[in-house]
This record gives structure tokens, C-alpha cells and sequence, in this order.
């Protein structure tokens, strides 16, 4: 892989109640998801694409399928670019699972959910086995979480407690020298877990 666009999925149904899902297959998407992930096809008509990577989430496989529509472009599902599992939080409300996470710390699972060092972890895996893929430039769709540590990885930055949310649709471009960068700052954060906006339970 040499260039990797990175897309949050389009507006699910689950996104106009604020609902989190981090189980697979949860909810499609929502008549403005359609039209927003056809428009991020529109978008990246004129770029080469050599391969399309979902997470296991239907939301996510539904955008890339509306995204690659007409196109000769294989498409291929990775688990490790799933949600962070929300654990008890799963199909309640986000701002619910936003005050738990605003106020443990980065090694905290919300009752047999997934902690953020182990989704960071597993994201660091996600972008290795992307690396690994032969495809030049590859589209895969993914999530908030996971997309905002990657891109805030990519520049080197330890993730937030309070995670700046990624718009839906909308794709962010990362050579290969950036998507190293991100993997490795994400093991090494994972390695020694302080969120850069505050300390735990800030």
C-alpha cells in the first residue's frame, strides 16, 4: 500500500438517535447516508482505487459499496478497523458512554467492553495489515474513534480523552510514511497511556 483514504462511514439510522454500536452487524444506513456516500463516491470518482476495506459494522460496508458502485474494485472486510466495543453502553445513548469515557482512564473497559489502549492497539493492527496489502491505494471505511486516532497518529499525536468527532463521508488522504507513523505512535501510546488533553478522570 502507498496512499490509504480514510473515511468515516455515512449517517447511520443509529446516528439520528445518538445510539452507540460497536457489534456487528448494527444498523444501516439512513436515507442521508445514501446520499452522503454516494456523494463520497462522486468525490473520488477520478481516483485510481485498487482496493475497498470495510469494518464489520453494515453501516460501514453499505458506504463502501454505495461509494465503489460501478467500479471493478474488490471489496474486503477487516475487524480491526470495527468501533471501540462499548460493552454495557451498547445500543444506549452516547452521551452516556461519552461521560464514562470523559472520566476513566485510558486502560478502563466499560463493563466487558474494550478499553482505548486495546482499540488503539488493535487499530496499530488494522494499519499494519493495510501495509502489508498489495494494493497501491486502497479506500477503507471505518469509524470516528478509530479514524480520529489515525489521523491525529498520523502527526504524531496521542489520542484525547475527549475525541473531536470525524464528519461522515468525508475522505482524509495518508501516504504510506504517514499510516507507519500513526501505527507506531499508536503501540507506543498503548505502551505508556496518558490522554494529551487530560490527566485521568479530568
Amino acid at each position: 500500500m502507498n496512499v490509504l483514504l480514510l473515511a468515516r462511514h455515512a449517517h447511520a439510522s443509529s446516528n439520528e438517535g445518538s445510539v452507540v454500536n460497536g457489534v456487528p452487524p448494527g444498523e444501516g444506513l439512513s436515507p442521508q447516508g445514501v446520499v452522503e456516500a454516494k456523494a463520497l463516491g462522486e468525490r473520488l470518482a477520478s481516483t485510481q482505487i485498487d482496493l475497498g476495506v470495510s469494518s464489520r459494522l453494515l453501516r460501514a460496508r453499505e458506504t463502501l459499496e454505495a461509494a465503489l458502485a460501478g467500479r471493478d474494485v474488490r471489496l474486503v472486510v477487516e475487524p480491526l478497523l470495527d468501533e471501540i466495543g462499548f460493552g454495557t453502553f451498547e445500543c444506549g445513548a452516547l452521551e452516556a458512554y461519552r461521560a464514562w469515557a470523559w472520566t476513566n482512564d485510558p486502560t478502563a473497559s466499560p463493563g466487558g467492553g474494550e478499553s482505548r489502549v486495546a482499540a488503539a492497539s488493535r487499530i496499530a493492527s488494522g494499519l499494519e495489515a493495510l501495509l502489508r496489502r498489495p494494493e497501491a491505494t486502497i479506500l477503507a471505511v471505518s469509524h470516528s474513534l478509530p479514524i480520529r486516532y489515525v489521523i491525529d497518529a498520523s502527526d504524531g499525536m496521542f489520542p484525547s480523552q475527549r475525541v473531536v468527532p470525524v464528519p461522515h463521508a468525508a475522505p482524509f488522504q495518508l501516504d504510506r510514511t504517514a499510516v507507519e507513523r500513526a501505527a507506531e505512535t499508536l503501540r507506543a501510546w498503548a505502551d505508556a497511556p496518558m490522554f494529551t488533553d487530560a490527566p485521568f478522570g479530568g
